[in-house]
Parts: structure tokens; C-alpha cells; sequence
């Protein structure tokens, strides 16, 4: 058995975790929106047509919010298109994902979705095809009182108060080619820095945040950021950035390692918003919203088939990834890494929530099931809240493809407002269980009082609606606490929650 060691001290704070870290991701796309959580006539479907066998999923992952309606369907999407009378809403033909928006669930269905499971809307604008003036005026509609045009008529269309929507994006992926309207840095940061005026103008409450690269690999990456940043610094709230990662080679070692390209990800678009800060003088201190992140490669070959074969079509199985153990055990590492950087990382959305690269999927007119990635989300949602502290790890590495000296322990800790302390740790080593050494001493008294473990002998197994419970979390071993030190053992290939409770 391999050894790691942990040292946690209460000093050694990285900041407050903000609850907005666990959120997700509501795009008009494929089945996320028709046939995902909502769909009439389904058994479990509300008066207003929601599945509540969705909604039971969603409110078990507590999401604190979900950001909406696009992605890179915003770019082209009309917000009036999508209020008033359902018989009197236009058809329209979405580009960005070749199908057909009917537009039968909009904004006041989706806000009275949002209040059903407990979660906050984080609306994105059109900054594609549209501009600053729409932009002002949804926001208008949504959270001015009365007694203007456009908050008049939200409350014509039966919403006598408004919806007080605090969390907007500025567009979505504006540096991408594949985007509606694709801008340069410039034209987009100017856009952004108008709109984003015009919009705290209207409601001076609200949060937003600017589009940072759509990838790391951008060859405008960098570029992109200090050019936008340099026309609307002022005026925003946040960066977004966005990362995908896949597996197609099946090289398990490599692809359980790519959170440590995340981790460079963060740390680089943070050092390029301090330096603009810099340059500007500016006393200002920008966050980052990583409001797409996820695996996503195994649908690819699909989707490109099913687009052939029924463009234009509605509600499409588009992007529906089935997840394996590994693609969990990396989810976990994901989370891990947004946790050691909670103090620049405030927002995150998990990319998406129901069948689009989902961890929630549904069979039209039948069940609705847990993937495996959804138990990493829900245990750091559910666990993961308090204080993100920045252990001092001791870890046997490995080599692989893209990085060399890669901890075989992935870990991190949170600690909790009641004194309580939880553990996240990945083992990514495919043979060997690792006993981890962890000195506690700075927190008083503890005793084990839970080990939550998630682990499949094999790493491509699946949940599907006939076998939902062929990969889910087990109850580990508790491990023994002696003074100041605990000790755990931590199964080779498998994410952890530990929680120590104050005796």
C-alpha cells in the first residue's frame, strides 16, 4: 500500500467558498429544456408541465444557481420571443444547434422552474446578433418594480413582481469563430462596457460578467482577455471561462491528470486580470465565473449524424454523453481544483444539468436517473460549503502523456462554519490503495463520522435507467483518529468525502 500525507491548519486559508461554485447550466439544446425538465403529459409532469422526477434529482444536488438560456444559443435568440401568450410566440430556427425553438418554455416558466427546486436564475444577454439595448431592456422587464414600458408589460404577462434576477452574463464565447455574431476583443469588449452600464443604470444590484476566452487553446487566448478587459474593467463583475475535457484514446492515467490543466487555466486568467487591474490602477479586484465546465467527447460522432439526418428539427438528442466511473473520478478532481482556488473562483456551472453533457438523464415519458457524475457535484455541493483551506499534500506521483510528476492524491479540505471538517480526495492510482496520513491537530477534538466512497472495479461502467445503481456511492472505512492525527485508507481508483465532526 502506497502512503500520503496531509497537514490542514485553520490558518491556512484560501477564503470563503462562495455557495454559487456548484451551480449549473440551462441551454435551449437538444433535451435539456424539452423533455429534460419539462415535458406534458409525462406521469410526473406539474400543473405548469416540469417533471417532478427531474426536479427531485435537482433539489438533491441543491444547485444555487443555473445559468440560462445559452450558451451559444443566446447569440441569436430574441428575449421577446419568449413571453407573453404561448400560442402567439414565434417559431424560430436556432442556428447555433440546426434545430427549432418553439419557444413554449421562456422566461417566466424557466423563473417559476427555478423557484420549484430552490435555485437562482443567472440570465445571459445577446451580444451576438443583438446589443446593449436589449440588453437593458430584459433587464428592465425582469426586475423593475412597474410603472416603465417593459416591467408593465411583465406584469400584463402575469408576473405582478419582478423577478429580481441578480447574476447576468454578457453574451456567451464571443471570441469563438462557431458563434453568432463572433466579435474581436475590442468590438466586444466596447459592446460588453455599454451594455454593462446600461444595465446597472436600470438595476444597480445586479452582478455580470464578461466573456473570457471560450478555450484555453484559443490562439486569441491572452489577447482576448487584456483587449476586452482594457474597454470594460470598470464596469463588470466577473470573467468567464470555459474548459471541456474527453478521453477518446482511452488513456486513463492522462485524462484523470487534465484538472492540473484546469488548475493552469485558473491561475493564468487570474494573473491576466490582475495585470490589467494593474495597468488601470485600479483598486478593483476581478473573479472568475467558470460557468462551463465538464467532460464531453463521447456523443461527438452522434451528434454530427443526427444533425444530418433532422435539421431543423425540435428538441434533438444532441450532446447526450453517458458517463463512465472515470469521467467521475475526473469531475472530482475538477471540484478539488475550483475549491484550492475559491478565492478568485466564485461561480461555477457544471455544463449542462439534464441530458445535454448532463449528470441528470431522462427517457421521454419514462425515468429519470443519477449518472456518475452527479455524485462528486452533489457530495461538493452538499459538503463543500464553508472555508476552503490549502493543505500541505505529500503524494507519490506518476508520469504520463501531457504531465510529468502528477500526485497519485488528489485532495483538498473544507472547513465548516459548525467546526466540522470534510475531505475530498481522488486516488487516481489504477492498482493501489493509498493510506493517508493527515495531522489535525489544529482543530481540536475530532472524531470520523463518515467515509463516502465511489469507486467500480471497472472504469468505463455506466448508470442507465434500467441499472441507475451500477455505479454509486458506498459507504467506506471511517479511518481512526489518534490525538491529533487521523488515519484513512483511500481505494485506488475511487473519490472520497470524509467528514470529521467535533466531539
Amino acid at each position: 500500500m502506497k502512503k500520503a500525507r496531509m497537514i490542514l491548519d485553520r490558518d491556512y486559508s484560501i477564503g470563503q467558498i462562495d455557495r454559487r461554485l456548484y451551480g449549473s447550466f440551462i441551454e435551449h439544446l437538444g433535451r435539456a429544456v424539452y423533455g429534460g425538465i419539462y415535458e406534458p403529459g409525462h406521469p410526473s409532469a406539474d400543473p405548469n408541465g416540469f417533471r417532478r422526477d427531474v426536479m427531485e434529482l435537482v433539489r438533491k444536488l441543491d444547485v444555487p444557481v443555473v445559468r440560462y438560456p445559452g450558451g451559444n444559443f443566446v447569440s441569436g435568440f430574441n428575449w421577446e420571443d419568449s413571453v407573453g401568450p404561448r400560442d402567439r410566440r414565434p417559431r424560430r430556427l436556432d442556428l447555433a444547434w440546426s434545430t427549432t425553438e418553439t419557444n413554449e418554455v421562456g422566461l417566466h416558466e424557466f423563473v417559476q422552474w427555478a423557484k420549484e427546486v430552490s435555485t437562482e436564475v443567472m440570465y445571459a444577454v445577446n451580444l451576438g446578433s443583438r446589443g446593449p439595448d436589449d440588453a437593458r431592456n430584459v433587464v428592465e422587464y425582469s426586475n423593475h418594480k412597474s410603472g416603465s414600458a417593459w416591467s408593465d408589460l411583465r406584469v400584463k404577462n402575469g408576473a405582478k413582481e419582478p423577478f429580481g434576477i441578480k447574476l447576468w452574463c454578457l453574451g456567451n464565447e464571443m471570441d469563438g469563430h462557431w458563434q453568432i455574431c463572433h466579435k474581436t476583443a475590442y468590438e466586444y469588449g466596447r459592446a460588453a462596457n455599454e451594455a454593462a452600464k446600461m444595465m446597472k443604470w436600470v438595476d444597480p444590484s445586479i452582478e455580470l460578467v464578461a466573456c473570457g476566452s471560450s478555450a484555453y487553446g484559443m490562439p486569441t487566448f491572452g489577447d482576448w482577455e487584456i483587449g476586452m478587459l482594457d474597454e470594460c474593467y470598470d464596469n463588470v463583475d466577473y470573467v468567464s471561462i470555459h474548459r471541456y475535457y474527453g478521453n477518446p484514446t482511452g488513456d486513463t492515467p492522462g485524462f484523470l491528470a487534465r484538472s492540473m490543466d484546469m488548475d493552469a487555466f485558473i491561475k493564468t486568467v487570474v494573473s491576466i486580470c490582475d495585470a490589467v487591474g494593474g495597468k488601470k490602477h485600479s483598486k478593483k479586484k476581478l473573479h472568475l465565473s467558470f460557468d462551463e465546465w465538464n467532460v464531453w467527447y463521447h456523443s461527438n460522432a452522434q451528434d454530427r449524424e443526427i444533425v444530418k439526418r433532422d435539421k431543423w428539427g425540435k428538441a434533438l438528442p444532441l450532446l447526450e454523453d453517458v458517463y463512465n466511473f472515470e469521467d467521475a473520478l475526473l469531475v472530482g478532481s475538477m471540484l478539488i481544483t475550483m475549491l484550492r482556488n475559491a478565492d478568485r473562483v466564485k461561480i461555477a456551472c457544471m455544463a449542462q444539468l439534464v441530458n445535454v453533457i448532463a449528470p441528470i438523464m431522462t427517457r421521454n415519458g419514462g425515468g429519470a436517473w443519477a449518472q456518475t457524475i452527479y455524485w462528486p457535484l452533489m457530495h461538493a455541493s452538499r459538503y463543500g460549503r464553508g472555508t476552503a483551506l490549502r493543505p500541505v499534500v505529500d503524494s507519490p506521483t506518476y508520469d504520463c502523456s501531457d504531465y510529468s510528476g502528477v500526485p497519485l492524491l488528489d485532495a483538498t479540505a473544507v472547513l465548516q462554519e459548525d467546526g466540522s471538517l470534510t475531505l475530498f480526495a481522488v486516488n487516481r492510482d489504477m492498482e493501489d490503495d493509498i493510506l493517508l496520513t493527515c495531522d489535525l491537530r489544529a482543530f481540536g477534538k475530532l472524531r470520523p463520522e463518515e467515509h463516502i466512497l465511489l469507486h467500480h472495479d471497472d472504469v468505463k461502467a455506466v448508470n442507465t435507467e434500467t441499472d441507475p445503481d451500477n455505479v454509486q456511492p458506498m459507504k467506506g472505512m471511517n479511518g481512526r483518529m489518534d490525538g491529533g492525527t487521523f488515519t484513512v485508507t483511500v481505494p485506488a481508483l475511487s473519490w472520497n468525502v470524509i467528514r470529521l465532526v467535533r466531539e
